[in-house]
């Protein structure tokens, strides 16, 4: 697995990034303020992006009761028609569908290549990326993104 590239400071994201959901629906990343967001950028005829996404789900099944959404935003052109068949076909239980079919949002965070994924915090801060595959699922990098998206202690100063 390639690692996770972790930003010493904290990201803030632009403003105004938009996605849809499976039916259309435009939203942003606001919508899930309060929440940890595991931001995946793939496509259907991406092979690794392919080979990572059971791994993504079985992620989102993990960690959803600790307040950790993964989203995988599709780049995919055909939209809901081509990646609701990719997610029956692949048994993707988990993960609801999103979709960025012209790539704003992902060329808007800098993304370059296909998988690239982003660690947002609860602060709605990048504090990592990683580009390429990776086993999501695994417990070190499920220890890596439960320690990299907690929301840290306010710093308290003392007169």
């Amino acid at each position: 697995m390639q690692r996770l590239t972790e930003h010493p400071e904290p990201q803030p994201l632009p403003e105004g990034l938009s996605f849809t959901d499976a039916e259309g629906r435009q939203t942003g990343f606001d919508a899930f303020r309060g929440k940890a967001l595991v931001v995946n950028f793939w496509a259907t005829w991406c092979p690794p992006c392919v080979a990572e996404m059971p791994a993504l789900d079985r992620l989102h099944a993990q960690l959803a009761t600790e307040g950790v959404e993964v989203l995988a935003l599709s780049n995919d052109r055909g939209g809901r028609a081509q990646v609701e068949p990719f997610y029956r076909r692949t048994n993707l239980r988990h993960m609801a569908i999103w979709l960025d079919p012209r790539g704003a949002t992902g060329r808007a965070l800098g993304v370059r290549v296909l998988p690239t994924t982003l660690l947002i915090d609860r602060r709605g801060l990048e504090v990592a990326r990683l580009m390429g595959e990776a086993e999501w699922d695994q417990p070190p990098v499920v220890a890596a993104i439960r320690r990299l998206t907690r929301t840290p202690a306010p710093t308290t100063t003392r007169s």
